[in-house]
């Protein structure tokens, strides 16, 4: 699509606002969408912009592993070891092997296959990174304007793995990332008409799920408060999900928290606020049917008596601005309606952590990694609230394997 010459004015705007050019009108958009509203990127501003005015929450949010889901390849993103000797991920075919590397030009994945004198190789760039690292990450490359997932991942208790989806001891480089994935993993891309379904724009594209992700584009709240005759009272523009009724809180938490889903209309034109079922068609599944701990974390709430039984939405304990790791500051939300007295094994230790009883942390079967002939899937926090047997709470976070 050209651009149209409103999108330039925008993207001078941006510029002199101080965003990157990864920021700076990212956000070319499919063009008007059908209703109820068009796609809000060509009016992002980018976290520059923000910061200006709010610089100790920006600051505080881009150590959250939101913000970190997806980034630009670098040292500092990229969390496995290049060095030599850990940089090689030996596979179940002892004729193949991948290695690992970084030099000037860049971050480098190669699969090295065959005999000598006969061994082949094919070499791909790390393009983009997914995963805060707090578990582990992927990583993505570019072939034109496809994007495609690259055969080796990291995983923070083992190191370099085969990543999920490829089969050990196998070189392909063929595993095309959708739009719905990356509608999870960053703020906005722009899809390019389809087929195949993994075609992109490689300029402005927004990784990393940023401020308008939730709050909406900031265009026009930015020109409201940069103009001289701004009303510090007034705000006519920028989106605030705390004053969501519940039903849109839950929507805009289970736009990326509910399960893939189909898609109503293009990815990247949600808009917070509105109902997402205009967007996204969620479908129920059978009450009877097991639920997987990844992804499906709204699902799970809702089954729970705790959200049935009160009007608590994600937030009720969720501050997406900050980390948060701490089981002890997640149980005062629930001492507000449950009494530590009242609990038949109720000690003070216990009283200090409902979560880890109440909300295991288990493995999913959704992401699985392979490496040695043996199967590893990270464990992920179970949000359908219910007493559990003892057998199924995992003490060991982040570590899970299976034969």
């Amino acid at each position: 699509m050209n651009l149209r010459p409103a999108l330039i004015l925008i993207a001078a705007l941006l510029l002199a606002l101080g965003g990157s050019s990864q920021d700076s009108l990212s956000q070319l958009n499919h063009g008007p969408n059908s209703p109820p509203k068009p796609n809000p990127g060509k009016d992002y501003v980018g976290d520059e912009a923000c910061r200006a005015c709010h610089q100790d929450a920006v600051e505080g949010f881009h150590r959250t592993a939101h913000y970190l889901t997806s980034r630009l390849p670098d040292r500092d993103s990229i969390l496995g070891d290049f060095s030599s000797g850990n940089n090689i991920l030996k596979t179940a075919n002892p004729n193949l092997f991948f290695r690992m590397e970084a030099n000037d030009n860049g971050f480098f994945q190669t699969a090295v296959q065959g005999m000598e004198p006969y061994i082949s190789s094919r070499t791909e760039r790390f393009g983009l990174v997914v995963g805060s690292g707090r578990k582990g990450q992927t990583f993505l490359f570019w072939k034109g304007d496809l994007l495609f997932q690259l055969p080796v991942s990291y995983w923070r208790e083992v190191g370099w793995v085969n990543s999920p989806g490829y089969r050990d001891g196998v070189a392909y480089f063929d595993r095309p990332v959708i739009a719905r994935c990356l509608e999870c993993h960053g703020t906005y891309f722009d899809s390019l008409a389809p087929p195949p379904p993994n075609r992109y724009r490689q300029t402005g594209f927004v990784v990393g799920i940023t401020c308008e992700k939730c709050h909406g584009p900031g265009l026009e709240h930015v020109e409201h408060f940069t103009s001289k005759s701004a009303n510090p009272r007034s705000d006519p523009a920028i989106l605030d999900p705390s004053r969501f009724s519940r039903d849109r809180q839950i929507d805009l938490c289970g736009w990326c928290h509910a399960g893939p889903g189909v898609a109503l209309l293009p990815a990247f034109s949600y808009v917070p606020g509105e109902p997402l079922d205009k967007y996204l068609e969620l479908p129920r599944p059978d009450p009877n049917a097991p639920i997987d701990v990844h992804g499906s974390q709204v699902e799970m709430l809702r089954k729970s008596r705790c959200f049935r039984s009160s009007s608590m939405t994600c937030l009720t304990c969720h501050d997406v601005h900050v980390t948060q790791k701490d089981p002890a500051a997640f149980s005062q939300h629930c001492l507000g309606c449950h009494k530590a007295e009242s609990h038949p094994k109720m000690a003070h230790p216990i009283a200090n952590n409902c979560v880890d009883c109440h909300m295991p942390k288990q493995q999913t079967s959704l992401i699985i990694f392979n490496r040695n002939g043996r199967n590893a899937s990270p464990v992920v926090r179970n949000h359908w609230i219910r007493i559990y047997p003892v057998a199924t709470v995992s003490s060991e976070p982040g570590e899970a394997n299976s034969k």
